[in-house]
């Protein structure tokens, strides 16, 4: 905007209102330039939120918005917490949770501090690593369900050979006591590298004179690693934990890809179910109340688990 043009609309501008800018702090200065911004993110994010809320207490059906609402209290809350079907999809999700946290922690970590050791060719095989991370849900799914063909899978033909077994004799998304075990693999071998990231940064931010005056004491490397390394890495790894615990209790496309939540419902996670009850069957008040549930769960085990992550932090 040019001078002139500046001019004329300082000369336009009220004398009151200008009195009013010219008063004004750069904290208020900043706040009239973010709020819009803050407004609209509350618009976005809270408002579907109060709308869910409401409707879990009804019987609203998507698919028939003409039809009368009635307020069902809390039925739908009460329906699926003593619905024996939804807890089997709890059990399948918490299996699913608990042991890919599991083997991405301890393979990630491993990882980790191979690659602190900075040998040769380190940034290359750091870069190879990190490749799965790298690629859609939807690939990875396509890929591995591939891999994962009796007939013509490598995976299949590889565990044959490690194992002695017929390939033919098994199928990994067809099985139901192996189905739960492939998407943990598929998503470990895909989030794994996340979870070495996050342990390589908190080993690299270990100073090297406190190894340096453990070995003045003789401590060995054992003791350094158990008295060191776990500690000071354990607030990174509380960290990776809470990240991939949320992304996973809500993991949906890689399973969808892979098994579609089959066979039977052995590998159906709350997030397929809840996608059952919404657009399948179009109970859209019980589903809001499902997605409540699930909601105020993961807010309330992220909340107290951040409380144990800051008293990590503070030792």
């Amino acid at each position: 905007m040019s001078d002139t043009a500046m001019e004329r609309v300082a000369r336009a501008t009220p004398p009151s209102v200008a009195r009013r800018i010219k008063g004004l702090s750069d904290r208020s200065i900043a706040w009239i330039f973010v709020a819009p911004t803050i407004f609209l993110l509350l618009a976005v994010n809270i408002f579907p939120l109060i709308w869910t809320i409401w409707l879990s207490f009804t019987n609203f059906r998507a698919n028939r918005p003409n039809a009368e609402v009635k307020w069902v209290g809390l039925r739908n809350y009460e329906r699926i917490l003593t619905d024996s079907d939804i807890w089997l999809t709890m059990q399948a999700t918490a299996h699913f949770l608990v042991w890919t946290i599991v083997i991405q922690v301890l393979v990630g970590f491993a990882l980790a501090w191979l690659i602190n050791q900075k040998f040769k060719g380190n940034d290359l095989w750091t870069t190879i690593i990190v490749l799965p991370m790298m690629l859609s849900p939807a690939v990875v799914g396509n890929f591995w369900t591939f891999l994962y063909q009796p007939q013509i899978g490598l995976f299949n033909y590889v565990i044959a050979f490690v194992t002695g077994a017929d390939p033919t004799s098994f199928t990994m998304i067809g099985d139901v006591s192996l189905a739960p075990w492939a998407i943990v693999i598929v998503d470990s071998w895909m989030w794994t590298p996340f979870v070495m990231l996050i342990c390589l940064a908190g080993l690299r931010s270990i100073p090297d004179s406190i190894y340096e005056a453990a070995e003045c004491d003789r401590a060995s490397k054992w003791r350094q690693f158990w008295t060191i390394t776990v500690p000071m890495v354990l607030p990174f790894l509380m960290l990776a934990v809470l990240f991939r615990g949320i992304e996973n209790f809500k993991m949906f496309d890689l399973v969808v890809q892979l098994t579609g939540g089959g066979p039977g419902s052995t590998t159906e996670l709350t997030s397929i179910n809840l996608k059952r009850e919404a657009f399948e069957k179009w109970r859209t008040g019980y589903a809001s109340a499902y997605a409540i549930i699930l909601f105020v769960t993961v807010f309330g085990l992220a909340s107290i688990y951040v409380k144990a992550l800051n008293r990590v932090k503070e030792r």
